[in-house]
């Protein structure tokens, strides 16, 4: 287990390099500046897009605007907010998170490029369905001698959204709580088991009830995060501008815990990434869902995704562990069970139990998404005739997560994640003129 550990590490950091930091930074910096900052300066619009205003229930497409967007959250919402967030600040300390920052920033202009590509360009599978994707993007829009990219991501897709990280850290605030007292003990393959079957009750139903399940948990699920947020913010209040001034400054000149200044915008921008998906590619594939025939009106509604995600429920979560002021501790704690220490230490044994709501909100959701993205992926490789069977391998993915270590599934999961940018990205900025002059002409007749 150890040589697998090391092995995933040295991968995922591989991946995780220089060159693709700056292609996914580099890249959302380009696409803000052709853009003129349109995404920023028209997010009033997509709140009026997400609020229905603009719904065109007859247009091509399988689902709302308002549901492609909860589908795309409900994957990037995930344990990677709250988990994610502590393994960033554990790696990198303070830092991090303001890495994190910059990412959900340029992520915005980057969701705008992506998923107005995803629309303007879907295919159809093998069975004649309509589909949206990067791996269609480049299938239809780009000379055949980039169609490898496209197989890229679908195999890297096929890891990427399984859903071992999401199994594995419910089952290790479960065990957190049944050490502390808080709830009664018992095996991780019994916890992987039942997760199974609650998934497989949603995903059996496909993408419109996975949607309506998003729809239905993940406002209440913000609702309750925030006002535990809030309640230790309040506790410490006078203690917060010291802690927002040591997240800018530990980015700026950082102690050796991050291994530097490349090393802490490394590991910030990757968890950044891992958190909310832009440039990843993931999202394309829900937005690309949309009832709708404006590409230009679906990425601008997706702009919304980094700032929900990262800037909102990710700081929440970053504020909470280190206003608690025990990441630094020697120890094991690590991933959703330094979190959960940190709501305990605050809140006590309703922290607990409040964070394990939120949780296994986040967690579920997160699995129903992703295996429509893995279902599509999967698709495109071999036949889309073939995705019902996909259904079973995925049921076993949650309980093998269950039950394996930390360190191996995150590695591998984030590695995915970088491996499936490069073609999203490329494919993105080889075809962003198409997305200005499409841009430019819709919201003229917007104006």
């Amino acid at each position: 287990m150890h040589a697998l550990t090391q092995f995933s590490q040295q991968f995922a950091n591989a991946v995780w390099g220089t060159p693709l930091v700056i292609l996914l930074l580099g890249g959302g910096l380009f696409f803000l500046i052709v853009s003129r900052a349109a995404p920023y300066r028209y997010l009033g619009h997509a709140v009026a897009v997400l609020i229905g205003r603009y719904d065109t229930p007859h247009a091509a497409g399988d689902i709302s605007h308002r549901q492609a967007l909860a589908a795309a959250l409900s994957n990037t919402m995930g344990l990677g907010n709250i988990a994610g967030v502590a393994l960033a600040i554990v790696a990198g300390g303070p830092g991090a998170v303001f890495w994190m920052w910059v990412s959900a920033i340029f992520g915005i202009a980057t969701k705008f490029f992506t998923c107005s590509l995803g629309v303007m360009y879907r295919g159809k599978d093998s069975m004649g369905t309509l589909q949206g994707g990067p791996m269609y993007v480049i299938r239809e829009a780009l000379p055949k001698p980039f169609y490898p990219l496209a197989v890229l991501f679908a195999l890297s897709g096929l890891i990427g959204t399984l859903p071992m990280f999401q199994a594995n850290q419910l089952t290790a605030l479960i065990q957190s709580a049944a050490v502390s007292g808080d709830t009664p003990s018992w095996s991780p393959l019994i916890t992987g088991l039942l997760l199974a079957c609650v998934v497989g009750s949603v995903i059996f139903g496909g993408l419109p009830r996975v949607a309506n399940v998003a729809v239905a948990l993940l406002p209440t699920m913000v609702v309750v995060y925030l006002l535990m947020t809030l309640w230790v913010v309040l506790s410490h209040a006078s203690a917060v501008p010291g802690v927002l001034a040591s997240i800018i400054s530990e980015a700026i000149t950082p102690s050796a815990i991050g291994g530097g200044f490349l090393g802490v915008m490394l590991i910030g921008i990757s968890r950044g990434a891992f958190s909310n998906e832009a440039g990843v590619g993931t999202e394309v594939m829900a937005h690309g869902a949309a009832k709708t025939d404006e590409p230009i009106r679906e990425g601008i509604l997706a702009t919304l995704g980094p700032i929900f995600d990262t800037l909102i429920v990710c700081t929440c979560t970053a504020l909470v562990i280190l206003l608690a002021g025990n990441w630094a501790e020697p120890g094991d704690l690590s991933g959703i069970t330094l979190t959960a220490n940190a709501f305990r230490s605050e809140m006590g044994g309703v922290g607990v139990a409040l964070l394990g709501f939120v949780a296994l909100i986040l967690s579920t959701t997160t699995m129903f998404t992703g295996w429509y993205y893995g279902a599509k992926c999967f698709g495109f490789l071999v036949g889309a005739e073939w995705q019902s069977y996909y259904r079973w391998f995925f049921l076993l993915a949650v309980i093998f997560g269950a039950t394996v270590s930390i360190d191996v599934v995150f590695n591998l999961i984030s590695a995915s994640y970088g491996l499936m940018a490069i073609p999203t990205m490329v494919s993105s900025l080889l075809l962003a003129p198409r997305v200005v002059r499409a841009s430019r002409a819709y919201f003229s007749a917007l104006n």
